[in-house]
This record gives C-alpha cells, sequence and structure tokens, in this order.
C-alpha cells in the first residue's frame, strides 16, 4: 500500500520552506498539499470514512440512478472545509463510471464561461462546482435552466438587436459544494434533488483515517499515537492528515522514524497544537481575555487589538472552533470566555467573572461598554 504514494512526498521541509499559514487551519494551502491530498482520498464510496447517513443516503440515489440507467439528481453538499466534499464529487464520478469536470464559483464570471463548460459535457458527465455560492448572478440564472431542463440560452449580440439562441445540453449531474449553504440562493437550492450536509468526524473515525493515510505514507504508526494525532485534529480529516505528515516529519528526524505516541505529543507540542487543537491563535485569543479582560466581555476589535491581530482573523479563523468547543461565547457585550476556557489553560477563574448572555447586554463593538 504504501507504495501507492512512492515519490509523493521527500524529506521534510527545509527551513524557510513554505508551510501552511497555520497548521491547524482547514483550507488546502499549495499545491503541493493538494497534490497529496489527492493521493490519499479513498476511491469509492465504501472505503470513505465517517458520515455514515450521508454515504447511506448516497448510496440509495446513485444506485438507483444505475439501475434506471439514468443520470442521478444533482447533489448539493454542504460543510465545513477539508470535510470531505472534494472526494465525495470524485466518488460519485467513480461509482457512475463518468469523467468529472472540475470548476468553482469565483471561476465562473459570466453567463458565457458556464455555457462553454455545459456545451462540452457528454452524457452523464459529472460537473463540481465547488463554492457554488460564490457563483455570478447570470451564470447562475443560466445555471437555473441547465439543472432544469438541460437547455441554456446563448445570447448573440448586444442591445436591442440581440438575440437568444436556445442550446441543448447532454444529461449531466451537478455536485455543488458549498461552506456557507445559507448565502445558496433559494431557486439553486431548490433544483438540487439531493442535499447533504457534512457534519465533523468524532475522533474514533478520524482514528480510522489516521491509519490508513500512515499506511499510504508508509508510515508505522501505533495506535495510541493516531488517536493522539485525531484527537487534536479538530473533527476534519485534513488537519489528521496535515498532523500525520508534520508527526513523521519529526519521527524521522528525531527518533527512529516509528511514530508513537511519545513522538507524536512531542512534535505536536512543537508545532504549538495542544491536546484539544488549539494553536497558537487560538491559546493568544483565550490568554488575552482572560489576562487582560478578566475573562470579559470585551469587543470584537479590542480583542483583536490585543493580540495583534485583524479583527476579521480573530472572528473567521480562531472564534468559530472555540465557540464550537466551548470555551468562547460571543454575547451582544462582546467575547467571554467560559468555565471551560479558565480550566483548559490552567487559570483560575475569578468571583466577579462576567457571566454570558447577562441582562441588558449591549454591542461589544460600537464603542460602548465591553469595548
Amino acid at each position: 500500500m504504501g507504495g501507492e504514494l512512492e515519490g509523493v512526498e521527500g524529506p521534510p521541509p527545509a527551513r524557510g520552506a513554505a508551510e501552511p499559514e497555520r497548521l491547524v487551519s482547514a483550507d488546502a494551502d499549495g499545491a503541493e498539499e493538494q497534490r497529496i491530498e489527492a493521493a490519499l482520498r479513498p476511491r469509492k464510496l465504501g472505503d470513505f470514512v465517517g458520515q455514515e447517513r450521508v454515504r447511506e443516503q448516497l448510496s440509495l440515489v446513485l444506485q438507483s440512478a444505475l439501475r434506471r440507467g439514468r443520470t442521478p439528481d444533482h447533489v448539493l453538499l454542504s460543510g465545513g472545509p477539508g470535510l470531505g466534499k472534494t472526494t465525495l464529487a470524485m466518488i460519485i464520478a467513480a461509482e457512475l463510471g463518468q469523467p468529472l469536470r472540475i470548476s468553482s464559483g469565483p471561476a465562473i464570471e459570466r453567463a458565457g464561461d458556464l455555457a462553454a463548460v455545459l456545451s462540452t459535457l457528454a452524457e452523464g458527465e459529472v460537473l463540481f462546482l465547488d463554492e457554488i455560492h460564490r457563483l455570478a448572478r447570470p451564470a447562475e440564472e443560466m445555471l437555473y435552466m441547465a439543472m432544469e431542463d438541460f437547455r441554456v440560452d446563448v445570447v448573440v449580440g448586444k442591445g436591442p438587436g440581440a438575440t437568444a439562441i436556445p442550446l441543448d445540453i447532454a444529461p449531466f449531474t451537478l455536485v455543488g459544494a458549498t461552506t456557507r449553504a445559507g448565502m445558496l440562493p433559494g431557486p439553486l437550492r431548490d433544483r438540487f434533488g439531493f442535499v447533504a450536509h457534512m457534519d465533523f468526524y468524532d475522533a474514533a473515525e478520524l482514528e480510522i483515517i489516521v491509519r490508513r493515510s500512515a499506511k499510504l505514507l508508509g508510515v508505522e504508526i501505533g495506535d495510541d499515537a493516531a488517536a493522539e494525532i485525531a484527537g487534536r485534529s479538530r473533527g476534519t480529516p485534513r488537519i489528521a492528515n496535515r498532523l500525520l505528515r508534520r508527526v513523521r516529519d519529526y519521527a524521522e528526524v528525531r527518533t527512529d522514524g516509528t511514530v508513537t505516541q511519545e513522538s507524536a505529543r512531542a512534535a505536536l507540542a512543537l508545532y504549538e497544537v495542544d491536546e484539544r487543537g488549539l494553536d497558537r491563535l487560538d491559546r493568544a485569543v483565550l490568554e488575552s481575555l482572560m489576562r487582560k479582560f478578566g475573562g470579559g466581555p470585551v469587543g470584537l476589535s479590542t480583542l483583536a487589538v490585543s493580540v495583534g491581530e485583524e479583527p476579521e482573523t480573530v472572528e473567521v479563523v480562531a472564534e468559530p472552533f472555540l465557540v464550537r468547543q466551548g470555551l468562547l461565547a460571543r454575547t451582544p457585550r462582546g467575547r467571554v470566555a467560559t468555565a471551560a476556557a479558565w480550566a483548559h489553560l490552567g487559570l483560575a477563574q475569578p468571583p466577579t467573572a462576567p457571566m454570558a448572555g447577562t441582562l441588558f447586554d449591549v454591542d461589544g463593538d460600537t464603542g460602548r461598554p465591553g469595548e
């Protein structure tokens, strides 16, 4: 199995080599990481770990379509980055025995761009549109007709003399992926016959993924080490695979190359990823909130300045995971550290520490109390 990735990755990156901005970021950073990630992806629905309900429902949709000899309904996959939406799109095409055409919402700027893609699709082909919520409005309106009637109107000319020429396209299956389902227009969402939401993975599922990836990478790893990495992966397979590679690097350089629980802990401590998956930025936000502001409430802008980051970075990059872990609460007055946050950092919670969601809270980012 290890031979499948022979030559994919060489020795650990040299000092100064490009690394992801955050080791625990769920985004795929750089062509090299995307290439490695592609090699680690499962190829069949039966090999896909996690998302059990989605897998079962999707299997029924695909098997039914194959038995009827028809193209399956269009599929919409929503959920955070790194949870397997692109992998499922590839599996759908493989299960149907059809080629996969890949594009994204931001790449299709005009209706003509979409018409060019749709007109070249073969019958039964699968079209994957990532970040479909970022599709331009003219292209979005053209997609409505293409999904429903397998037809598009190509406009020739400009002004009063413009003419719409109907163009039939081959029946195809659209797989759309979005990290922000709420931004998807209702008419577009309604045209998908199957809609699935991808949840975060539990530690047991991530442990299976880590062991599978280790086998593909030719890494010898113990079960306790796999569990250690899985527990710090923030419920995201992409992060689990990235942490595995960094732990692998540490084991090759500092030990005999075998990934043990001890080497995994030492490596992740070196990369500043703690036992709950928090990194430097996450802990900086919590420590500033507790040490400088007594646990809050404090406004987003003030909190961001205190850690030397932009407010958007704190709000988009750090806060979602902290809130999901129950370590931080967003209140109308501002951000508040929870009792779990005090306990996690080993700090004593002051008796006067405010409670989240107190009555008559006001906006913490308007310059009023809390800012």
